[in-house]
């Protein structure tokens, strides 16, 4: 008889890692509190702040990067563009009101006060000016309204998602071929935007962000320790999020998919209803964290959005882990301070005397090798690591679950 008290156990006592989590995210939190300039003994530096702020958001990503190749068996190749399309529509009312708050002080000696008009072609001559335009474009409608452009964030890169998975798993397109068809969405996405008349500042990009309108008096010190405790509220909230989504019947389904789709297509499930929300999900999630990275880092444009950008997520996870939410946080985390390291001139440069090693020139190879090396290695990831450490190594027995000998039982983990 199977227990019939295991469903009716409380979420937390059936997924101890989430707790276990929550607790590491709450002290490290609370740890650079302490250790910030701005509301502790000052021990790390306010640019160091931002950098651990923009490291949470990108653990973030990696996590809505896991749910759908780790647990869905969707190779996506575009899920970073989500997050530029965050940081983009964040950008533009942080720009159009900082603008408008110049444009003002500037016009406050006239003798004339100038009109609604007159206001919004000097803001747009602003923003414009480096591309050789005046006007507002279309995209830019909502630009006034905090409310309206944190609807974006959501709006933009979710429809975008919606629209694209509706058409791509509608057609039944899989593996390799939809992992080129979303780099093709990347790609596509970042060369209009490369372009002057995008609406987007072309090449130039959006920067400036790392100034709240209104809020210019109070020092970056304290403004990064406020975005970091809203990285780390947010990192929180999409954990509890996503291990919820894996862990009920949803992620059974998605599990399904991954390991047999047509299986699970013949037993009755929509599989492209749960691949569409999958993705759909995860692409909001992502823009939601490009919201609160790109003011850490002060500027965004399209290169962040380019096809590599997206490479480089997959490498992340598939580093810490795929399959794992702590382990598409291990890999992001520890990629990201990785590199801020390395191509931030901490690394101490190694001369051979023939030859001198520059880290800013080696990073992207030790990043492959180490890709490489994880692969051959420890193919589970670094994640996989906490299995060997709590005695728990895969079992030998595959194959889907039954009472059959040879056949995986459920307290072991999820069927080949």
């Amino acid at each position: 008889m199977p227990d019939q008290a295991t469903p009716t156990r409380p979420f937390a006592a059936r997924h101890p890692s989430v707790l276990w989590f929550i607790a590491a995210l709450a002290l490290f939190t609370l740890g650079v509190t302490v250790l910030s300039e701005a509301t502790g003994v000052g021990l790390i530096s306010t640019s160091f702040v931002k950098t651990l702020g923009k490291m949470l958001c990108l653990c973030l990503v990696a996590i809505a990067m896991d749910v759908v190749w780790g647990y869905c068996g969707i190779l996506s190749l575009g899920h970073f563009a989500f997050f530029g399309l965050g940081g983009y529509a964040i950008g533009m009312w942080l720009m159009y009101a900082r603008t408008e708050q110049i444009v003002l002080d500037q016009m406050t000696n006239e003798v004339l006060p100038p009109t609604g008009t007159e206001i919004k072609d000097a803001i747009g001559a602003q923003i414009f000016g480096v591309v050789g335009a005046t006007d507002f474009p279309v995209i830019w409608a909502f630009s006034h309204s905090l409310t309206l452009q944190l609807l974006m964030v959501v709006l933009v890169p979710g429809l975008l998602a919606l629209v694209f998975g509706w058409l791509a798993f509608r057609a039944r397109v899989a593996g390799v071929y939809l992992s080129i068809l979303t780099q093709a969405m990347t790609l596509a996405l970042a060369l209009y935007l490369f372009q002057n008349d995008s609406g987007l500042r072309g090449n130039n990009g959006l920067s400036g962000l790392q100034n709240l309108p209104g809020l210019e008096s109070v020092p970056q010190a304290q403004v990064s320790i406020w975005f970091f405790w809203g990285s780390a509220l947010a990192l929180g909230l999409g954990y509890l999020l996503f291990a919820w989504v894996v862990s009920g019947k949803i992620g059974s389904v998605i599990r399904g998919i991954r390991d047999d789709e047509a299986r699970v297509c013949f037993l009755g499930y929509n599989v492209e209803g749960y691949k569409l929300f999958v993705f759909t999900l995860t692409a909001v999630v992502a823009g939601v964290g490009g919201a609160l990275y790109y003011p850490q880092a002060g500027i965004i444009n399209p290169a962040e959005v380019a096809p590599i950008a997206s490479i480089y997520l997959a490498v992340w996870v598939a580093i810490g882990g795929r399959g794992r939410l702590y382990g598409a946080v291990i890999g992001a985390a520890l990629v990201s301070v990785l590199s801020s390291w390395f191509t931030g001139g901490g690394a101490p440069d190694v001369d051979l005397g023939v030859y001198t090693i520059r880290w800013t020139d080696w990073w992207l190879v030790l990043l492959g090798v180490g890709f490489v090396a994880v692969t051959l290695f420890f193919p589970k990831g670094i994640g996989g690591l906490f299995d060997l450490v709590a005695h728990r190594v895969a079992p030998v027995r595959v194959g889907d679950y039954g009472p059959d000998d040879g056949a995986k039982r459920k307290e072991e983990g999820p069927a080949e």
